[in-house]
């Protein structure tokens, strides 16, 4: 079993990480576009662009199955990459944790790039998953920059900017982007103050991971004997994971068992 995953750049690390968890016997293919990101400031035509490059450099490794781990991919491209891979290669979106996050009662908070912020796709997904729940959209600009390249103080500056935005109320923040997850204890910490209740993060990653062997008819087996195969392309040239990766538990796992080939 092989499993594609595609990002601007390494937030695809979390879903990575879930599917290991799941199936740590499928082999993986990481493919990123650090050339080209990042892609949230782009125009809807170029995201889908970059995105078709870098699907089209991963569907060449011959996966079972691709997950654009991107939620800005997921808006603008998504139908063009299925459109193109399937039913071939079955591709699987990445969608906010809305659902789950307002299931659980009280007030929750969407961080978000700014360019999904306010966007009609994250409105309507507020309007068909959140019920009765008080919803609070907060940007996040730089965030997922600093997050790319391991930047400390860019990280502590935009977590502190959106925790500022996020009511004192809020009982479940939803990470509305795949970098925000590398990040999840330390947004829960920004969050985390004075009078504030304890928050709940709602991520994407594991039910990406779970929904990908679902397309593909295969069931999870935790306990598997782990592959050590894992291509890495970087704007389609095979190579390792860069450095800033291995900042996080998620790269840091994945470079312990893998091999680029």
């Amino acid at each position: 079993m092989k499993i594609a995953l595609m990002d601007s750049g390494i937030g695809l690390l979390a879903a990575a990480a879930a599917v290991r968890r799941l199936r740590p016997d499928a082999d993986l293919v990481l493919s990123s576009d650090p050339d080209g990101m990042p892609w949230g400031p782009r125009t809807p035509e170029d995201v889908t662009a970059h995105a078709l490059a870098v699907a089209r450099s991963a569907a060449a490794h011959r996966p079972d199955a691709l997950i654009v781990a991107c939620n800005t991919a997921s808006v603008h491209a998504l139908a063009t990459l299925r459109a193109e891979l399937e039913p071939g290669l079955p591709v699987i979106g990445t969608v906010p944790a809305i659902k789950p996050a307002a299931a659980g009662g009280g007030s929750v908070a969407i961080w978000a790039t700014p360019a999904t912020t306010g966007s009609p796709y994250q409105r309507r997904l507020i309007r068909d998953f959140a019920g009765s729940a008080a919803v609070t959209e907060v940007p996040c600009p730089g965030l997922a920059d600093a997050v790319e390249h391991a930047d400390e103080a860019g990280i502590d500056k935009a977590l502190a900017a959106a925790a500022a935005l996020t009511p004192p109320d809020v009982r479940a923040v939803v990470l509305g982007c795949t970098h925000y997850e590398l990040v999840a204890e330390r947004i829960r910490e920004a969050v985390r103050g004075p009078g504030r209740p304890p928050v709940a993060l709602h991520g994407s990653a594991g039910a990406v991971a779970a929904q990908a062997l679902r397309r593909i008819g295969a069931e999870p087996a935790p306990s598997a004997e782990p592959s050590t195969a894992i291509a890495v392309l970087l704007s389609g040239r095979v190579a390792e994971l860069p450095q800033a990766a291995l900042t996080y538990s998620e790269g840091r796992g994945l470079a312990a068992v893998g091999s680029v080939r």
